[in-house]
């Protein structure tokens, strides 16, 4: 693994956005404009290396899939704040039923500075993003600059696949509706929705827009409708579990969830038991189930225990994204208590993992995001930060095999 830099192309924010990524630049808090999309750099990997990812990311998801029949099996829900019986029920169903249930991807954040085993981050298995800019642009970039290379990018042929291999699970007759918030403002979460809206019809699906805002309730048939009052069979939302479960329409939500057996009226994409992976908590019992695991870091639930004094740790809570909430704190001598579980308001739980450093190459911190299509690998978007936490100013460059 080795950073390099290199000459933008020319008029490379408008070769992108042609590409689909509509927002290749981050206003910050100064005002200012700068890349997202950053092409002055690039990372290399060899194929003996991008092929030893891959095996650690499929283990990494088998073993992220026995600890959710954990979670289930143990009665644990409580562990990742959901208290509520109704959600908890949705989601062991959810899961019984999960070979009936369309799922596509996921995305693991990996700690990997091409010397010792890639250590997991943390796994976004619900809603990740980035998805564009690692499936597409990535990929001309490099047969614009090296046409005779390679890249671990397998996304938008897998995930084709992987709606022709679930289409049997949707309703006949009826279109995959496609679903984002429109409060997203930069266009990450539009743009997302609409590539994977892309390979779904190229997988031959019939599809449809609406966004999460649009979604109606018809309380005369009791089921979800689109904008022409038609009813949304199936529907892909890139809006967390978290908030379906919470906001206005929760109890119709679960009132009609169809979780496979037949019996509702909406099946949603991610499935509810993908709320088992996006949790932090999750990180902590893959560590009580694989303890010293090559490729986990300690974590606990119940407060930092020996990492404020050794290595120091990481507070993240149980559902924060990009960064958000996440504090990092060094090792000291001082006794830390053990945090009151205030199970009455889930999003102040956190998840405590050892502080390990994101490798600095050139000064930018890295961190690499290694998607999975089912249950296989599928590629690899690598994001820097100028601090130890990649957060929304992030950048992302693209990465090449020699």
């Amino acid at each position: 693994m080795e950073r390099r830099t290199i000459e933008p192309r020319p008029g490379w924010q408008q070769t992108v956005e042609a590409q689909g990524l509509v927002y290749p630049l981050t206003r910050h808090p100064d005002d200012s404009l700068r890349p997202y999309w950053d092409e002055s750099a690039y990372y290399v990997f060899s194929l003996p290396e991008v092929e030893a990812l891959e095996e650690t990311v499929e283990e990494l998801h088998a073993m992220c899939l026995a600890a959710a029949d954990h979670i289930v099996t143990a009665n644990r829900f409580a562990d990742l704040g959901i208290t509520d019986p109704r959600i908890a029920a949705a989601v062991a169903e959810a899961w019984h039923r999960r070979a009936e249930l369309p799922s596509v991807y996921g995305r693991f954040d990996l700690r990997y500075d091409g010397t010792g085993p890639a250590k997991l981050i943390e796994y976004n298995a619900d809603t990740p993003t980035s998805l564009v800019e690692a499936a597409s642009p990535q990929w001309f970039w490099m047969e614009d600059r090296f046409p005779g290379a390679d890249q671990w990018n397998s996304l938008h042929e897998r995930l084709i696949a992987a709606w022709q291999k679930q289409a049997a699970l949707l309703s006949p007759g009826s279109p995959l509706h496609f679903a984002h918030s429109a409060a997203d403002e930069i266009g990450e979460d539009l743009m997302t929705v609409a590539y994977l809206k892309e390979t779904a019809e190229q997988a031959g699906l019939d599809t449809e827009w609406i966004s999460m805002e649009e979604i109606g309730w018809d309380p005369l048939s009791g089921r979800f409708v689109d904008n022409q009052l038609r009813f949304i069979r199936s529907c892909f939302k890139l809006y967390p579990w978290e908030w379906l479960t919470t906001d206005e329409f929760a109890d119709h939500v679960l009132d009609t969830l169809d979780n496979g057996g037949g019996t509702g009226s909406t099946l949603w994409i991610e499935p509810a038991w993908k709320m088992l992976l996006s949790n932090k908590a999750l990180l902590a019992v893959l560590w009580e189930l694989y303890p010293d695991h090559p490729n986990l870091l300690p974590a606990y639930l119940d407060g930092p225990r020996e990492l404020a004094h050794t290595t120091g740790y990481v507070a993240k809570p149980l559902l924060g994204r990009e960064g958000a909430g996440v504090t990092v704190h060094e090792p000291h001598t001082a006794p830390v208590p053990a945090p009151a579980a205030d199970l009455a308001n889930p999003e102040e739980l956190c998840c405590y993992q050892e502080l390990a450093p994101l490798p600095a190459f050139d000064g930018n911190h890295v961190v690499l995001g290694a998607w999975v299509v089912e249950n296989e690998s599928a590629g690899l978007g690598i994001r820097e930060s100028a601090g130890l936490i990649t957060d929304e100013y992030a950048r992302f460059l693209p990465h090449v095999i020699l």
